[in-house]
């Protein structure tokens, strides 16, 4: 017997930064740690696997990520310190996949802020 979510297309969440500024400052703050936040009323379901795809100005092709949720903060449990939504944890096949991902971000950062702010946001 075949399982039949196998062979679902993977749920795709798009994000389209317009501004490297606002992509930056996402990355630096959450993506780079393995994780990221969605405020949205609708979470998908905890353990769901999706591929995030972000939209980055001056990337030729969007940066495509596995994840997963990890936690839901649902409407009823919400408040404004903790709002509804979904936590996302990053999902790479292994470390140099991470590290391929890292390596085009920071190249991106270095060109556009210079090398020495970009090595102050990235601690």
């Amino acid at each position: 017997m075949s399982d039949p979510d196998k062979n679902k297309p993977p749920i795709e969440l798009k994000v389209e930064y317009k501004r490297l500024n606002t992509f930056f400052a996402d990355y630096t703050k959450n993506i780079s740690r393995g994780s990221s936040f969605i405020a949205t009323k609708n979470p998908l379901a905890i353990e769901t696997e999706f591929v995030f795809v972000l939209g980055v100005p001056l990337l030729d092709e969007p940066l495509r990520l596995n994840g997963k949720v990890a936690w839901v903060t649902g409407v009823d449990e919400a408040s404004k310190a903790n709002p509804a939504g979904m936590g996302i944890e990053f999902l790479y096949a292994d470390d140099a996949e991470r590290q391929a991902i890292q390596d085009r971000v920071e190249d991106l950062m270095k060109e556009q802020l210079g090398p020495r702010l970009a090595k102050r946001l990235l601690g």
